[in-house]
């Protein structure tokens, strides 16, 4: 790999794995996972805009058409499973290295940050399920009406 190209696939890196910071008190948990692990490439309104599109060998798609491609019906099944592994999408990385990294495993450290705070065991399947959920929800909001 030439030295442009290594430079920008660790500019991409970068940016994909540093979460956008999301601090207002109150914000929707699914709108917090979008801007951390969607946003950099999908764009902040699911666009297929987002800011690292000129780095991309492929363009993200527009998350916004999902529902009016699918006969007006909102593809949960396929978001979920796309969202947690289950159906690989070239562009998101391979299984064992997707773009957003473990952000969607069932350990990460923001579980072990919940067990230390809390003093208890967290059921890390219900942890994921629910951010996975929680992200579908937004996603799904952002659909062109």
């Amino acid at each position: 790999m030439n030295k442009q190209r290594m430079g920008t696939a660790t500019l991409c890196a970068a940016l994909v794995a540093a979460p956008i910071p999301v601090h207002a008190q109150g914000i929707d948990p699914g709108q917090r996972e979008y801007a951390n692990s969607c946003a950099v490439c999908h764009g902040e309104r699911g666009k297929g805009d987002g800011p690292i599109v000129a780095y991309l060998k492929t363009s993200p798609g527009d998350l916004t058409i999902m529902q009016k491609n699918n006969k007006g019906i909102f593809p949960f099944g396929r978001v979920y499973e796309i969202i947690d592994g289950r159906t690989a999408v070239p562009a998101h990385g391979t299984r064992a290295m997707p773009v957003w990294g473990d952000r969607f495993k069932e350990y990460n450290s923001e579980l072990a940050e919940l067990r230390l705070k809390f003093g208890t065991r967290v059921d890390s399947e219900a942890f994921v399920r629910d951010r996975i959920l929680a992200l579908i929800r937004y996603i799904s909001g952002l659909q062109e009406k």
